[in-house]
């Protein structure tokens, strides 16, 4: 699949098959994310690989009751309210895989770092016929002691990207895309 049709056709995936993504896999992923810009070549990233079901589910559990605890009041929507308080809604959908992208220090841009070597990771699974989804609901419980605890990281490290991975049940649909706001200066 050529870089076009792989950005073209990247979609969030949240339906995948009972599958495992091999370790040999889930290498090639971090491998092309590791390609990704970094501000002064600091390359301030660190990789966390999570298969265990166990370790999700807990994973799942607690960060959908801290999001619930401390998502300011109306920030949290009634449809997600639903779903952080269902005990069987699993915020990884079941996929095999989750790597957390995190940084190594608080340098500048180390986020936005991060940020860059998750879309390569997530446009590598995509060209390899896998699906991902970047769980937003995971980011601030594993952002603290306890969860940087759960992934074994040192407390200087900052969960940026928790992307899980997994080979799709199906395509998801393309989804409309707004006409880009773009300013032009100068000819």
């Amino acid at each position: 699949m050529d870089l076009k049709e792989a950005i073209y056709s990247r979609r969030a995936t949240r339906e995948f098959t009972g599958d495992s993504v091999d370790d040999k896999t889930v290498r090639e992923l971090i491998d092309a994310a590791v390609q990704a810009p970094s501000a002064v070549n600091a390359q301030p990233w660190s990789f966390c690989v999570v298969r265990d079901k166990a370790v999700l589910a807990k994973i799942s559990q607690a960060a959908k009751a801290h999001m619930v605890k401390s998502s300011p009041l109306g920030l949290v929507s009634h449809h997600f309210d639903q779903i952080l308080n269902d005990p069987n809604f699993d915020i990884f959908y079941h996929a095999p895989v989750l790597i957390v992208i995190c940084t190594t220090s608080a340098i500048p841009w180390a986020v936005e770092d991060s940020a860059l070597a998750a879309e390569n990771l997530m446009l590598a699974a995509r060209a390899a016929g896998l699906g991902s989804c970047w769980i937003g609901f995971a980011q601030s419980w594993l952002g603290t002691a306890e969860g940087k605890a759960v992934l074994g990281l040192p407390a200087t490290y900052l969960p940026v990207a928790p992307i899980i991975v997994g080979r799709p049940k199906a395509a998801p649909p393309a989804v409309a895309r707004k006409d880009p706001e773009i300013r032009w200066i100068g000819s």
